[in-house]
């Protein structure tokens, strides 16, 4: 099994969810590009890179099923689309966008923070402007969100979120590309579970909904008190209901 993560995540961060599911199957954590131990995004980056890295990494592994969260589900549904690489799929609320539904007019103030060296700042945008914040955020100026995200993200955390910010608007301009490209994904015969939070964005949760209208063998389960983050903040949570899934004949 292979675990893929999204964006401002290093696959430290998805080690307890490893270990959630290493009792039942070898498990495999990708650093993808641009963080942890991996190299730089690089010049030509794109879906197609992301893709070739995870073809990549399925060959030399073997492995046939995947869990993936947010961009790292928009990756796995890529690469199940072109290559048929996997049996089964286990996305938590992948990076999908349907109508235009996942924002990117936060870029150019994001991008504006980080020239300027403000990367608490350029968090603090994207996190306001990324549509995926609870409802009170999106009001706030962001010198406030600052000052609670500085209190809210351990040292250590920040510690591996501030190097990946640069990848941010990369990766978010691959998902404004594929916009409505969904109905490709009707190509993908491998079982899947897409997961999502009660607690998660409106958006997020219709993007479900489209999913499992468009492939094949897929079912939408949502989680109960969760949110978009669940895979790293409740691993045990997702772990359970993925090894139910994958358990299932």
């Amino acid at each position: 099994m292979i675990i893929l993560g999204g964006a401002v995540r290093t696959g430290e961060d998805y080690l307890p969810l490893a270990r959630g599911l290493a009792d039942s199957f070898t498990v495999h954590v990708v650093d993808r590009r641009g963080r942890g131990a991996s190299g730089p995004q690089g010049p030509a980056y794109g879906i197609e890179a992301e893709v070739a890295d995870l073809t990549a990494v399925q060959a030399a592994t073997g492995a046939d099923r995947i869990v993936a969260h947010s961009f790292g589900g928009l990756i796995a549904l890529e690469t199940a689309r072109r290559t048929g690489a996997f049996s089964e799929l286990v996305l938590y609320e992948p990076g999908v966008s349907v109508g235009g539904a996942i924002r990117v007019g936060w870029f150019r103030e994001v991008e504006a923070r980080l020239d300027r060296g403000d990367r608490r700042g350029a968090f603090a945008a994207f996190i306001r402007g990324s549509g995926g914040a609870p409802a009170v955020v999106t009001p706030m100026p962001v010198w406030s969100l600052k000052l609670a995200l500085r209190l809210a993200v351990r040292p250590a955390r920040w510690q591996r979120i501030e190097p990946e910010l640069a990848t941010l608007i990369p990766e978010h301009r691959q998902v404004a590309r594929l916009d409505d490209t969904y109905p490709s994904y009707a190509a993908i015969t491998a079982r899947t579970l897409l997961l999502g939070g009660s607690r998660s964005p409106r958006f997020l949760r219709e993007a479900l909904t489209v999913l499992e209208a468009t492939l094949p063998d897929a079912r939408v389960e949502l989680l109960k008190g969760l949110n978009h983050n669940a895979p790293d903040e409740r691993p045990e949570c997702v772990a359970l209901a993925a090894l139910a899934f994958l358990h299932l004949p």
